[in-house]
């Protein structure tokens, strides 16, 4: 740690109401003075999949004077360009400080709006992605992916194509033919994040149908150090995009994606896709914890 006095670390979770759900994140709402290594450090101490770090706005960015901010991500091993569960929480923190209403993120990835409500007690936060695309996977990385995560081919849903999407960070989303094969998630850490280091991912975005807007999903995620993800934002925003390209989903929906029942962590992300906008919106609720 540098020589800066140790920034005061909250501790947040994100698209649950309870602070036994969702996904945990740490939320360092002054990062001034902290270097990289610093803010590593933290995110490691902490041990949670990601954690956010606050500083001032860059010029230009734009948002009211107080509710406009630059924003960090790092998981205990690395930075990564953007991670919703981390910024649904941050928000929901500065909100409990300064009320609900519009904030501004200046991240890694591009500027993300989100807005923040509150209705008998419950604070939620919704952001809107940066510009989501979609683009296929080669059929030799396809079947590595599919060999570290130990899945036969014939259990993927074949009305789900295996694509890699990005509405911040990048996804390979992978759909199930059953919730049996969902539960069952045992894979080869190093291979898989080896695979996930040569096409730039942030998680494997693994997907069950429930129903027409319904969706049960999970986070394999060894780059960050972590072994699955409990709800994951940035994922989720880059599923949306993928179920309306490739017409899976009306251009104007709202699914919603259930998340860490099987880590014993479960959470509800909101997925908003709109005709007339090709980002995405995801929202949840969230509180502190402790």
């Amino acid at each position: 740690m540098t020589t800066a006095p140790r920034p005061e670390v909250l501790r947040y979770t994100a698209f649950s109401s309870t602070p036994d759900g969702g996904n945990p994140a740490g939320v360092v709402l002054d990062a001034t003075g902290l270097d990289d290594s610093d803010m590593l450090a933290i995110a490691a101490a902490l041990g949670y999949s990601e954690s956010a770090f606050l500083t001032a706005p860059p010029e230009g960015l734009g948002g009211r004077e107080g509710r406009a901010y630059s924003i960090r991500y790092f998981s205990p091993k690395a930075e990564v360009p953007f991670c919703g569960h981390a910024t649904v929480a941050t928000a929901v923190a500065l909100a409990e400080r300064t009320g609900p209403g519009e904030l501004l993120f200046a991240t890694p990835a591009g500027t993300v709006p989100v807005e923040v409500t509150e209705r008998d007690g419950t604070v939620r936060a919704t952001l809107t992605s940066v510009e989501p695309h979609v683009e296929e996977i080669a059929g030799d990385l396809l079947d590595e992916a599919l060999a570290s995560l130990g899945w036969p081919a014939a259990d993927l849903d074949p009305a789900f194509p295996p694509r890699i999407a990005f509405a911040g960070a990048r996804h390979l989303v992978l759909a199930a033919a059953t919730r049996a094969r969902l539960a069952d998630l045992a894979y080869d850490f190093a291979r898989l994040e080896a695979l996930m280091h040569r096409l730039d991912l942030t998680t494997v975005q693994l997907v069950w149908r429930e129903s027409a807007t319904v969706f049960h999903v999970r986070d394999p995620f060894p780059v960050g150090g972590v072994v699955e993800d409990p709800a994951t934002g940035a994922a989720a925003a880059a599923f949306g995009a993928y179920a309306r390209e490739l017409g899976l989903v009306p251009e104007d929906a709202v699914l919603t994606l259930h998340q860490g029942e099987d880590l014993g962590r479960p959470g509800e992300l909101t997925v908003t896709l709109r005709a007339d906008d090709p980002r995405v919106r995801v929202g949840g609720a969230g509180t502190r914890i402790g």
